[in-house]
Formats: structure tokens, sequence, C-alpha cells
């Protein structure tokens, strides 16, 4: 075989590479069918993320910084989110009694409501989006993911 045609089979500088990128173009597939869905719902994926944890702590609320540690991507500005969500009654904000200069986040009825109508959209998407894999290669693909991810995770155990 002449050098010209091992270039061409080869496609990736190494499979290290080639899993980043696949992992890559996976993750910008199923993006672009979550961004359809939450578009219709005038939302972001990370506002909706805001939203269900700030659902999973209620009643209790929940420090900005601690929210912006427990999305699942990260947020250049969790201030101007929370501006957004509380501009549409979904989210509300209280300074703490113990430190004022903690700022404290509940979600609202309405958010609740929200994301009650959301479920089931959210479900179907998520079926669009993976059903397809057998229940065996779905575990086995978050068990491998977990690993992927697990030296490159914060310490204190939130993604």
């Amino acid at each position: 075989m002449s050098e010209e045609s091992d270039e061409k089979k080869r496609k990736f500088d190494s499979q290290e590479q080639e899993v980043y990128l696949s992992l890559w173009r996976t993750y910008d597939r199923l993006k672009g069918l979550e961004e359809e869905l939450f578009q219709s719902w005038e939302l972001t994926s990370q506002q909706y993320n805001v939203l269900r944890i700030l659902q999973a702590a209620a009643p209790r609320p929940v420090p900005t910084l601690q929210i912006s540690t427990r999305l699942i991507s990260r947020a250049p500005d969790i201030t101007r989110m929370l501006d957004r969500l509380g501009e549409r009654g979904l989210v509300g904000r209280v300074r703490s009694q113990e430190d004022r200069r903690t700022v404290l986040v509940e979600i609202t009825p309405q958010g609740l409501e929200l994301l009650e109508k959301l479920q089931e959209p959210v479900k179907s998407l998520h079926i669009s989006q993976v059903g397809h894999l057998s229940q065996a290669d779905r575990t086995a693909l978050c068990r491998l993911l977990q690993k992927t991810r697990k030296p490159h995770e914060p310490s204190d155990g939130h993604w």
C-alpha cells in the first residue's frame, strides 16, 4: 500500500481523539433535539436544569453558588439566567438571614407547574434520543461515561 492510501484510511490522530470527537458529535446531535423542545417552551436546557435542581430541593431555597456547581453544564452567568426565570415568575430570590451576602433561590408554584407540563415531553425526548438502545446498552453506556468523567469531576461529587 502506498503512503497516501494509509493517510486516507487514518481519519484520527489517535483512538482517544476518535472517542472524544464521537462523544462531541453525539452530544451535538442529541443537543439539537433538546434545544428544539425547550425553545418551544421558551426555555434553555440550562434553565430547565436550574428548575429541576430547585424542584428537588423544594421547599428549601438553594444558594445561587450551589446551583451553579450542580448544573450539568457550566453557566457563565447564573445571575442573568436567574433574572430571566424570575421575570417569568418561575423562581424567587431572597437574602439569607444568616449571611446577607448569600442569595437563596426557590422554585415558585408557576415553576413547578411548568415542570409538570414538561414531564411527558421530556420523557418522550429522551426516548427519541436513546430509546433505540437496549437496556443493557444504555446501562453500559452510562457506566462507561461515568468512568470517563470520573477523573475530571469536582471532588464534591456534583456534576
